[in-house]
């Protein structure tokens, strides 16, 4: 099976997507007030997902937006916490943040290699983070975080092909406020958040500071040693400075660290494959559910993240002018169990890892945006970042009669420049077009040598070798569309979008002669069908989208084997196509009760797979599911606060997230799939918001549901990461406002 879906499939279910959208915001105006005639609406949201702040319901982009001080309070501390709110967002954890991947309608890219950018981007206050691993920390003072799906080259300063995580910290309040956050959770876990902010100089300058330490002691038992691992220590801070010296021009500068220390291990084994790997992981037993592990070599990451950044917003009449300058460097170590057991033997040698990754970036963002409310409305920019990545691995191959060494030194350079647009008209006051056009110019290069004590393979350690390289690639991307008011409440629009990855090259410690040609860049056509409606006086919103999008020269990993050992390699796979459907809800019942729901059927699959040489895998693969995309995905939430008199008010919320099975693995192994499952959290509160108070207890995974985040190959097994929530738990919070 090698055909492409036809455009008939997506658009099938159009007319009823259409009936229902409308009909929810030609509802008649029933309910418009609570019981006591009080007016009830949902608040207003506003995103910047055109560059502009604008409301969620006009802006032409399938996009949701998850609240900041949810996030906070549901106990979601990162970046992996959102894909169970956000069903077209996937997440693929592992023992070390620097080998993480965000994956948005089933497409991105899996890679320990610093020569390839990531599918998905991820942006901090306009800044552009451009590894994976500096993303999946600790979020600091969020604000709101939206999820832009599809190609979004021509608003954003770097190209991103699949989607964009945009995360709007909060800005430096005018009167001076602040609080202090302290959560506790069953398994020794504690989470201390301190903020203040406030008018430093009246009129001219405003300050804000955010602290967090955190720590968990794990939920992972090492049977080798008795140590209680899978759990982490984290510090962080975040500061700004909002300066106006007068009503034309904004400076606000920003600077964040975060220190991570992380005892994750490298797999939980979740099934053997012969039996004297299973006689060697004794006395654990694999299984779905299992949490020991019996290691010898503690594996662990020591994690620094930090960055500074100056924004100056500057009005010209009515042209604003940005400009964004930023740089960030991560500095990360990890040590990792590559054999996974606790003894060493002839038929399992011990293989013990570190790696050492220093990693800056520098980026300059320039962005002219026109005056709203003329026929022609316009945002226009140039783009600059330059990586410099130097990383140095070692392998120990330890036998009881022998010790072999491997040791790899690389880097990657890149630099990557863009001209970038996009133009509404306004045709009429109902009818608008969209055009918006890219060029990117790419640099890549790298040098890699490996030494080694072996003068041919052995256990996952390849002989000497050097080789250097360059590539420099030019691409186009864009997006046209239209976009009509059906009614003032239902707006519809119907775009297509060109997505562009630059090229990439497969960096890591046992790279090859095979691996040191260039990955071409990848492309992609999207085409998206878009409605969003509100109705009964703003209490409810409903956005719907239909999608179909084709990759060409599709960068993924395919997993291999390198003298026994099990290894991924970065290829230019093929064809894949994604395509689906998304449906986001959100009703304020009444004064008291507020619904929301999101719902994701995402058909992504390999079209034709590239088959690389000598692939040690299988490559049947054509017609299969892309790993990290489940057909089906779903979020439910109510939210109920009830007034209890003397200024106190009682809440319950309560969430439930759903997804269907799950492949992990590109080569379709039918023992990393992860079968369906649901968690369903609560939570209950008391709150005097006048005395600035607020007490919650907190239940996650009420169902006490297990389930794998990640399933892998093994030499011999199949391995797991265990998730935080991996079982029920319970935990307190306690939030003082002053």
């Amino acid at each position: 099976m090698s055909t492409r879906p036809t455009a008939r499939f997506t658009l099938r279910p159009l007319p009823h997507a259409i009936a229902l959208l409308a009909a929810i915001s030609q509802a008649p105006l029933v309910a418009a007030a609570d019981t006591d005639g009080e007016t009830v609406t949902l608040d207003a949201v506003t995103v910047t997902a055109t560059r502009r702040e604008e409301t969620l319901q006009s802006v032409p982009v399938a996009v949701s937006v998850v609240d900041g001080e949810q996030l906070e309070r549901d106990n979601r501390s990162g970046v992996a916490g959102l894909a169970q709110q956000v069903p077209t967002l996937n997440f693929r954890t592992n023992a070390s943040n620097k080998d993480t991947a965000l994956f948005i309608r089933g497409v991105g890219t899996i890679s320990t290699s610093p020569g390839v950018e990531p599918t998905v981007a991820t942006v901090v206050d306009g800044v552009v983070l451009a590894r994976p691993g500096q993303a999946t920390l600790e979020l600091l003072d969020p604000e709101r975080v939206e999820v832009l799906r599809g190609p979004q080259g021509t608003l954003f300063g770097k190209n991103a092909s699949a989607g964009v995580i945009n995360i709007v910290t909060r800005q430096p309040p005018a009167e001076t406020r602040g609080y202090v956050q302290q959560d506790w959770y069953q398994g020794n876990e504690s989470r201390t958040r301190f903020g203040i902010g406030g008018t430093l100089v009246p009129g001219v300058l405003r300050g804000s500071l955010t602290t967090l330490v955190s720590s968990y002691d794990g939920n992972v038992d090492n049977q080798s040693n008795g140590h209680e691992v899978n759990g982490y220590n984290h510090r962080g801070a975040r500061g700004k400075l909002e300066f106006t010296p007068n009503d034309d021009l904004t400076v606000t500068l920003a600077a964040d660290y975060l220190q991570a220390h992380d005892d994750i291990p490298n797999g939980v084994v979740a099934k053997t494959l012969d039996a004297s790997f299973a006689n060697a992981l004794a006395p654990v037993s694999a299984s779905d559910h299992n949490r020991d592990i019996v290691s010898d070599y503690r594996s662990r990451v020591e994690d620094a993240n930090k960055g500074v950044s100056a924004q100056v917003d500057y009005r010209l009449g009515d042209f604003t002018l940005t400009s964004i300058t930023a740089w960030r460097g991560w500095d990360n170590t990890q040590w990792q169990d590559g054999d996974r057991l606790g003894t060493i033997s002839a038929a399992f040698p011990g293989i013990e890892d570190k790696g050492d990754l220093a990693f800056d970036q520098y980026s300059q963002e320039l962005r002219l945006a026109s005056p709203k409310g003329g026929f022609v409305e316009y945002v226009a920019g140039a783009y600059y970042m330059h990586g410099h990545d130097d990383e140095t691995y070692r392998r120990n191959l330890r036998s009881p009669t022998s010790l072999q060494t491997g040791v790899a030194d690389y880097g990657t350079r890149s630099d990557s420049s863009a001209l970038f647009g996009e133009t509404t008209l306004n045709f009429t006051e109902r009818l608008r077009g969209i055009a918006g056009l890219r060029y990117t110019h790419d640099y890549l290069s790298y040098d890699h040598r490996r030494t080694s004590t072996s003068p041919v393979a052995v256990n996952g350690i390849q002989p000497s070798t050097a080789s250097s390289g360059s590539v420099d690639e030019d691409g186009w991307s864009g997006r046209l569309g239209v976009q009509y008011d059906l009614t003032d409440d239902l707006m519809a629009y119907l775009t297509y979008s060109r997505g562009y990855k630059g090229p990439a090259y497969n960096v890591f410690f046992n790279m090859q002669p095979r691996d040191t040609d260039p990955l071409k860049p990848e492309t992609s056509n999207t085409w998206e069908l878009g409605l969003k409606a509100t109705a009964w006086n703003g209490r409810l919103t409903a956005n719907g989208a239909l999608f179909h999008s084709t990759y060409d020269n599709y960068q993924a990993n395919f997993f291999d084997t390198v003298a026994s050992q099990v290894v991924t390699r970065l290829i230019n796979a093929g064809s894949v196509t994604s395509e689906g459907a998304e449906f986001d809800l959100a009703l304020q019942a009444t004064r008291a009760l507020k619904l929301s729901a999101a719902l994701a059927y995402t058909h992504a699959r390999i079209d034709s797979f590239s088959c690389p040489s000598g692939a040690a895998a299988s490559c049947n693969v054509n017609g299969k599911t892309l790993p990290f995309a489940p057909d089906w995905k779903s979020y439910v939430r109510a939210d109920y606060s009830v007034p209890l008199g003397n200024g106190l008010d009682l809440e319950l919320a309560t969430d439930y997230s759903w997804q269907s099975e799950v492949q992990y693995d590109l080569s379709q192994n039918p023992d990393t799939k992860q079968g369906a499952y649901g968690i369903w959290n609560a939570s209950l509160a008391v709150a005097d918001y006048d005395a600035g108070w607020r007490v919650a207890l907190i239940g996650k995974n009420l169902a006490d549901k297990s389930y794998s985040p990640l399933l892998a190959s093994g030499s011999g097994y199949i391995y797991r990461q265990v998730p935080r929530d991996d079982s029920r738990y319970f935990g307190v919070q306690l939030r003082k406002d002053f």
